[in-house]
């Protein structure tokens, strides 16, 4: 009687063991899902002269909808009489009033800062430098009156700069100056 029950076990095991095999078998495998693409990173450069909330706004929520990361960088010119590496005291007055502002205004769009500070001779010269060490998809820009950036800059812009750009005139009415913007409006 126990061989017979050591049989019966063993022939009802293998067959549980089949049965599994074939109903894992026979459903439908799950479709991988891949996981997200590296996370972009949009560059938002701007200059001591101003902030143009819009073009802020527009970089933030293309950001937003790609879950990107926002880089702004303020370009800062530095005098050719001065070294490159100068510190630049009033420049940095101005800069970490809008670089925080940026912060917040991105904190509210939920949307990740990594803030730089670029200088150059220029702000071309600040730009070509940006575009040599950082990693970005595309450039948000606001051109125009009171922007910091005309068409010239635009226009070497386009020609020099890897990746998408995306050039935002803002309405001159719109765009403060200097260190007077504390929160941008909602």
């Amino acid at each position: 009687m126990t061989v017979g029950l050591v049989i019966a076990v063993v022939v009802l095991a293998v067959a549980v063991a089949v049965m599994t095999w074939m109903y894992l078998r026979s459903r439908p495998r799950r479709q991988v899902i891949e996981p997200p693409a590296k996370a972009g990173r949009i560059l938002f450069p701007f200059v001591a002269q101003g902030l143009a909330p819009r073009a802020l706004d527009a970089a933030l929520r293309l950001a937003r909808a790609e879950n990107a990361t926002l880089v702004p960088v303020f370009l800062a010119r530095v005098s050719l009489q001065l070294p490159l590496d100068t510190t630049l005291p009033r420049q940095s007055r101005i800069c970490i009033p809008l670089q925080e502002a940026i912060e917040q205004r991105a904190a509210a769009f939920g949307v990740p800062v990594d803030a730089r500070i670029e200088r150059g001779r220029s702000y071309r010269h600040a730009m070509r430098q940006t575009m040599a060490h950082e990693r970005f998809d595309r450039i948000v820009i606001a051109a125009g009156p009171g922007a910091g950036f005309d068409t010239d800059d635009v226009a070497w812009l386009l020609e020099n700069a890897p990746g998408e750009i995306i050039v935002l005139r803002p309405d001159p009415g719109t765009v403060p100056a200097g260190p007077r913007l504390a929160v941008l409006p909602g």
